[in-house]
């Protein structure tokens, strides 16, 4: 091989790297340009999530103030309607009281007037209680003892079927399905045989256990 042919042999590999090199040279800017539109987009992104964030907190916030307050007036406001229908209650014992105040020479007609005035107050006030589901617990005489809605006062011998109700001594009330009282009551028991011992008392509150009256 000739000298020429050798400088042109090694002359070949060192313009193929120029070219490879330009070549990269024109690619760099191009990648660059992208990276830098990519990041762009990634920071438009960003900033959307974290306002959409910021949105959300103030929502929330809004709502949990909304809350608070609404809870808060609840329990300011809670009976307001029980106490208006106890209103008219009030206003029926004033009116009785003024009326009683006055002279009168007839006491009979003093008497059917406070008792006609009472009757109109419990009248009002029952219906004033049943309105927010408040209904008595009174049970008749000779109706079976019921522990969850009865409370025994005391036992009594009598002809009455053991353990039924002889006699109502306080009313109790329910709240729709919640007992608040129970019914105070006096409960029949067996009479004691001719010679024989009467049937222990005690005061567990039990038909048959609990103390006398």
């Amino acid at each position: 091989m000739t000298e020429q042919e050798k400088t042109q042999t090694q002359a070949a590999p060192a313009g193929e790297d120029r070219e490879q090199a330009e070549g990269a040279g024109a690619e760099a800017p191009a990648d660059v340009e992208a990276l830098r539109r990519e990041l762009e987009a990634a920071r438009r992104k960003a900033d959307e999530n974290w306002n959409e964030y910021l949105r959300a907190r103030a929502e929330a916030e809004n709502v949990r103030r909304r809350a608070e307050r609404d809870v808060a007036q609840a329990q300011r406001y809670a009976l307001e309607r029980f106490v208006e229908a106890l209103l008219p209650v009030r206003d029926s014992l004033e009116l009785g009281l003024q009326a009683a105040r006055q002279d009168h020479d007839d006491v009979a007609v003093l008497l059917d007037k406070l008792v006609e005035g009472t009757e109109l107050t419990l009248k009002l006030l029952v219906q004033a209680l049943e309105k927010f589901g408040v209904t008595e617990v009174a049970p008749e005489p000779g109706t079976p003892f019921d522990p969850t809605l009865h409370e025994a006062m005391a036992t009594q011998e009598s002809d009455k079927p053991a353990n039924t109700i002889l006699h109502v001594v306080q009313k109790g009330y329910r709240l729709h399905d919640r007992l608040l009282r129970p019914a105070m009551v006096i409960v029949a028991r067996p009479r004691a045989e001719a010679g024989g011992e009467p049937p222990a008392e005690g005061g567990t509150g039990e038909p048959g256990q609990t103390g006398g009256a």
